[in-house]
């Protein structure tokens, strides 16, 4: 009986330790870049991963601040992207993957998740001048040429584009779906949520008329030019109701219309939810994202 009880206590021991592995993190510092100001990046690496040989999918999600750590977020309000990804690992819904979370640049985030492409027909408006150089381009080719190729050195990643997915909210659900659409080589998924098509606020829209139309077409125009059919890729986007997201409606109905009118499916290629009553901030995305992971990634099982 002694081997039985020796059993069941090293059952005791092991079981709940794997069960609550939360996973570790990784901080890069200062990544080197010729594109932007080198970032703080840090990487959470999954329960299991020290422990065996596997090869993981990467998610990289912008705003890095504000993705895991409250004492490091400037509203004390986070995403808790790795307690969303512990849960859907458990439950089998997807298997476990990389989170790679970049910092944003501080005063110049607005620029560095401008799509500058989108803007070139709005240009006149005085969007660029009245913000700065926009840096959408540089961003991206960090992201793509340079951070990518870092993590896929240093980790044990899939490289492939179907295991590489983008994520962000606002402006940076803006860069998100400007990567799935400038760079199918690398990124095969995006999230867009709270996803900021107005690409200024509601006061400086107010004060020109027709500036939203116009803004409506040149989404229209770059959408059609450069989204193209999905190909294997997936797009998820969303927004809530309340607060600047209350503004949103009308901008996400004209890019589920023009995602639909390329060839896009509905639950199969894309998504477009609405959440009633859903803030612009830190503490709706986290309400939300077992939803959006367990969308985009279920085919990573």
């Amino acid at each position: 009986m002694r081997w039985v009880a020796a059993l069941l206590l090293w059952l005791a021991w092991t079981g709940p330790a794997s069960a609550q592995d939360p996973g570790r993190f990784v901080e890069h510092r200062s990544v080197p870049s010729t594109n932007i100001a080198p970032p703080h990046v840090v990487v959470w690496l999954p329960p299991g991963y020290d422990r065996s040989k596997s090869r993981y999918p990467v998610v990289y999600m912008h705003d890095g601040q504000n993705l895991f750590f409250k004492e490091r977020s400037g509203y004390n309000k986070v995403w808790a992207a790795d307690k969303a990804a512990l849960r859907l690992i458990a439950a089998n819904r997807v298997p476990p993957f990389i989170i790679v979370g970049i910092d944003h640049p501080g005063k110049e985030r607005y620029q560095q998740y401008f799509p500058t492409k989108v803007a070139e027909p709005l240009l006149r408006g005085g969007i660029e001048s009245s913000s700065g150089p926009l840096k959408g381009d540089a961003y991206l080719r960090f992201l793509a040429d340079e951070l990518k190729p870092l993590i896929d050195r240093t980790y044990r990643t899939r490289p492939q584009r179907k295991y590489t997915a983008v994520a962000g909210s606002s402006m940076g659900g803006l860069i998100s779906l400007y990567a799935l659409a400038e760079r199918p080589d690398v990124f095969g998924k995006a999230a867009a949520v709270s996803t900021h098509f107005a690409l200024i606020g509601p006061d400086n829209l107010a004060k020109t008329p027709g500036l939203g139309e116009t803004i409506k077409g040149a989404w229209r125009v770059y959408l059609n030019n450069q989204l193209r059919a999905p190909r294997g890729r997936k797009l998820w986007m969303d927004h809530g109701t309340a607060t600047l997201d209350a503004h949103y409606a009308p901008y996400q109905q004209v890019a589920d219309a023009e995602v639909a009118r390329l060839g896009w499916r509905r639950d199969r290629d894309f998504e477009s939810r609405v959440y009633q009553g859903a803030e612009h901030d830190e503490n709706a995305w986290a309400a939300r994202l077992d939803e959006i992971f367990g969308w985009l990634l279920k085919d990573w099982k």
